[in-house]
């Protein structure tokens, strides 16, 4: 009787306690359309499909930002990047991110749900990319988490390691190996095992928390989709999307896996798991990059296809199954979200740009709000209803399209689709994007729909541009003497390199 109890306990922990566990998957660079449920033809994703019939299916939620440090500094304190420092002043509704010549990152002043978690007794892991920053005072464990296995940028490369070092990849405080080097990526094939890898790291995070039967938080920031795209050579030639799909469909089998380990242990009914993409897909990067659906343009542009994610939320016994939810959700919201799951309050010395979806996942209820599409330091366009402006329409310039860097390939829409930047905010460009996903169809501002839905946007700008503090930009300088020349445990790898003298200069962002 007394081991039946026990047990008991082990099963029901995270419930009885109040303290249920999150898992967060963000993609990079997958775009809406990847998914089989939403369209995709090839039906690649089976894992995914099925998660989603056991869950809900988030079709109108968005990222914070079009591009990928901006939007994960989104989602890991609730704000969106003007209020957080991830964009830039250089030049006007620029993206910026981090890559390692970068001097700035997250700042101290930002609280991170992995810090507001961690105070509560959570054990949290990011396995993956950070791209929060690379050095020493911006790592991921001085802001929350505990363990870290991945890197701080991309897995560009290889470099020379004199004018460029290769990126590290750590294993909590110090890095294990370098990409290229220690950790294998063909440029020529695209073969790699590090989603290997990292399905693995999750597993064995999984069973140790749930031996030691405490809450976790899990972030599996998994990079394979993004270029140069890459797949385990068991996954290698196996989709009908080339190598992309490849690539896509070992992450399926990755989600699957996560899955099935919450269950082998009994902690698929503790566990709030979320599946979304920190941007759109790639339209630039031709065939190593994804399908954004219906809708215009991508990765880099405020246009739907930019920043409308995929989504999935699954919970068993919690979230019903087989729902899809037309609330217009941010990867924002899950700042909020797992706060509220896990009854730690919302910081309220600053504002908050997400919003819980507890209501929405547990009763599909729908809150009212807006949805705001930034581009650097530029308020772009508004969502609201069924209804989005643009205040600002913009691509990229010209002279980046005539050199084959094309942020809308095959889609030219008269005005709209723009290579310079134009502002519209004294007569805001209005779509339906309920019916015209693919905003091509511009309500003209004579029409009387124009005028009944213009007030209501006007107030809805008013108030966000009159509350807007802007923070600290952080990607405006650039140093090539702060790259990662000499992570913390470069010493016993024998990899240390040495770097070229100090000269910050200001950070040119061409997109």
């Amino acid at each position: 009787m007394e081991l039946l109890s026990c047990l008991t306990l082990v099963i029901l922990y995270g419930y009885v306690n109040g303290q249920p566990n999150f898992v967060i998957m963000l993609m990079d660079d997958m775009g809406w359309g990847d998914l089989g449920i939403l369209g995709e033809p090839n039906k690649e994703t089976p894992n995914l499909d099925e998660m989603a019939s056991q869950g809900m299916l988030l079709t109108d939620f968005y990222s914070a930002n079009p591009l990928c440090s901006p939007s994960r500094a989104a989602l890991l304190t609730g704000r969106l990047p003007i209020r957080n420092g991830f964009y830039t002043t250089n030049a006007h509704a620029r993206n910026g991110y981090t890559p390692q010549i970068i001097v700035g990152g997250i700042s101290d002043h930002e609280i991170l749900l992995s810090e507001l978690l961690e105070k509560k007794g959570y054990q949290s892991k990011i396995i993956g990319k950070w791209h929060l920053g690379h050095q020493e005072k911006y790592h991921p464990l001085r802001h929350g988490f505990q363990e870290w296995f991945g890197s701080p940028n991309c897995h560009f490369g290889p470099y020379d390691n004199i004018k460029t070092p290769n990126i590290p990849v750590y294993r909590d405080w110090n890095m294990t190996g370098r990409y290229y080097e220690d950790f294998k990526i063909n440029r020529k094939t695209g073969e790699s095992n590090l989603t290997q890898i990292y399905i693995e790291e999750a597993e064995r995070f999984i069973e140790t928390q749930a031996k030691k039967q405490l809450p976790f938080f899990l972030y599996w920031a998994v990079d394979a989709t993004h270029t140069p795209v890459y797949a385990s050579p068991q996954f290698l030639g196996t989709s009908r999307r080339g190598i992309y799909g490849d690539a896509v469909k070992e992450l399926d089998y990755g989600v699957g896996r996560i899955l099935k380990t919450l269950s082998k242990f009994n902690l698929a009914k503790d566990t709030f798991v979320f599946f979304s993409s920190d941007n759109g897909a790639a339209t630039y990067a031709k065939s190593h990059g994804g399908s954004n659906g219906p809708f215009l343009c991508g990765k880099q542009t405020t246009f739907e296809g930019g920043m409308r994610e995929p989504a999935v939320a699954w919970w068993p016994g919690k979230i019903p199954a087989g729902v899809v939810s037309h609330q217009l959700g941010s990867l924002m919201d899950l700042f909020s979200t797992v706060l509220d799951f896990a009854n730690i309050p919302i910081p309220t010395d600053r504002i908050i740009d997400g919003i819980s979806l507890k209501e929405t996942l547990l009763s599909n209820h729908i809150t009212d709000r807006p949805i705001f599409y930034y581009r650097g330091n530029q308020l772009m366009a508004v969502r609201h209803g069924d209804y989005k402006i643009h205040l600002w329409t913009w691509t990229n310039s010209l002279e980046e399209n005539k050199k084959g860097v094309e942020f809308c390939p095959g889609q030219f829409i008269l005005n709209v689709t723009t290579h310079k930047q134009i502002n519209h905010s004294s007569m805001p460009l209005l779509f339906n994007i309920a019916v015209d996903p693919g905003e091509k169809y511009l309500i003209k501002h004579t029409h009387p729909t124009y005028h009944a839905v213009m007030p209501e946007f006007q107030k809805i700008v008013w108030k966000h541009l009159k509350d807007l503090v802007p923070g600290k930009p952080q990607l405006n300088w650039c140093d090539k003497a702060i790259q990662n020349w000499s992570p913390p445990g470069c010493e016993e790898l024998q990899e240390c390199l040495k770097g070229p003298p100090s000269k910050p200069h200001l950070c040119v962002w061409p997109h």
